[in-house]
């Protein structure tokens, strides 16, 4: 998804920014929000409720025939579906995003972001697979902010990793974050970095 070098430069790029603000911006990529394991189980489950129902009318197989060919269904689905490309094509849209939506406020809770003093944290966290991009500010910020500045970021954002631009729409939202937050959340005279400036890779 995104290159040593270009997370180097994400790196750098936040660092520069976050000397201009009292804000701390913290970048997590996830390949994947989640594995979906059991969407595969439920396709082939209804798959099998329904199989019996043509062989009951069009057959004359006996009841326990019937039994067997829809455990047969399930068995052999479950396995077919549950290969990586053919379970992720399976997983309605809506699922992915709640998926991805829930992690993204994982991470935001586990990397720290409500600790910081002014709680000024804002996550960027992408979830590639899922085409999928949300920005988390904590309340120092969020008050400050109107949300539709966010989903417009967002937007963009999007847009790059849909088109296979991860790490260049990356770049574009760190730049927008950064001057937000130093519109709204200028330096302290002790400023110091309080979380990690590196990206977080999952």
């Amino acid at each position: 998804m995104i290159t040593i070098e270009e997370q180097d430069r994400l790196t750098q790029i936040v660092h520069d920014l976050e000397a201009n603000t009292a804000g701390e911006i913290v970048i997590v990529v996830a390949n994947q929000a989640g594995g979906y394991r059991s969407i595969p189980l439920i396709w082939a489950l209804l798959a099998a409720l329904v199989t019996p129902w043509p062989l009951i009318w069009l057959t004359a197989l006996s009841a326990s025939r019937i039994f067997l060919i829809q455990l047969g269904v399930a068995i052999v689905l479950s396995f077919l579906l549950s290969l990586v490309n053919n379970r992720f094509a399976l997983v309605p849209r809506v699922v992915k995003h709640a998926r991805a939506h829930e992690a993204a406020h994982r991470e935001f809770k586990s990397r720290g972001l409500i600790q910081t003093r002014e709680r000024t944290g804002v996550l960027i966290y992408v979830a590639a697979a899922e085409h999928y991009a949300e920005i988390i500010a904590d309340i120092g910020i969020a008050a400050r902010v109107d949300q539709n500045v966010w989903n417009d970021i967002v937007h963009d954002l999007v847009t790059a990793i849909g088109e296979g631009r991860v790490a260049e729409g990356l770049d574009r939202a760190v730049q927008r974050t950064g001057s937000i937050l130093a519109e709204h959340a200028p330096p302290r005279i002790d400023e110091t970095n309080e979380l990690p400036n590196r990206v977080i890779m999952i």
